[in-house]
């Protein structure tokens, strides 16, 4: 199989951040609001009035992206998916957040090399043949094959959409051995 690159962004995507996010939320505004309720990518669309933009302050708080969880099985295939392809970490967030998210992949991802942690909000910047993200603007700018989480807020958008890390474990394994063949067939010629 290719080294193709693969690059991941963590929330939302490799993590469970809506979880924490509108916990503190819903706590400290007295709402029940849930990752559902959220029907595009403007959160603070959402969200009470008086609460309004200030909902992305939660983002900026010392340690908040420090313990997140996992969603399921998305460890497992990160450590499968490292032993064939070149996975990349590629995360946006506030310089607060750096140290945070770093110390999550050091512990959880210990097999992504620290080199392959990349911290860039125009993740089409990035190098990579493919993106696994949740963020509709992402996905649409990066110019190679995209796949997204579906949630409620992105389920809109022109990618390949799968509903759990097993699910894109398959679609990568499908998709890269296919083009490692048709590769095989061309070098024959």
């Amino acid at each position: 199989m290719s080294q193709a690159r693969l690059l991941i962004d963590l929330d939302g995507t490799t993590v469970d951040m809506m979880k924490k996010w509108l916990n503190l939320y819903n706590k400290d505004y007295n709402d029940s609001l849930t990752v559902n309720d959220i029907k595009d990518w403007d959160t603070h669309k959402w969200v009470k009035k008086e609460c309004g933009k200030k909902i992305y302050h939660y983002l900026s708080r010392p340690g908040f992206f420090r313990d997140l969880e996992p969603y399921p099985h998305a460890i497992d295939v990160l450590r499968r998916l490292s032993k064939d392809f070149d996975v990349v970490i590629v995360t946006a967030s506030p310089r607060i957040g750096h140290s945070d998210k770093t110390l999550w992949v050091r512990n959880n991802l210990p097999f992504i090399p620290r080199r392959n942690i990349i911290f860039a909000h125009r993740k089409d910047l990035v190098r990579g043949d493919l993106l696994f993200d949740d963020s509709p603007d992402n996905l649409d700018a990066f110019p190679g094959i995209t796949v997204a989480l579906r949630h409620e807020y992105n389920k809109h958008i022109n990618s390949h959409l799968v509903d759990s890390w097993l699910e894109f474990e398959d679609f990568v394994l499908t998709l890269f051995t296919k083009k490692q063949k048709s590769l095989d067939k061309l070098e024959k010629i």
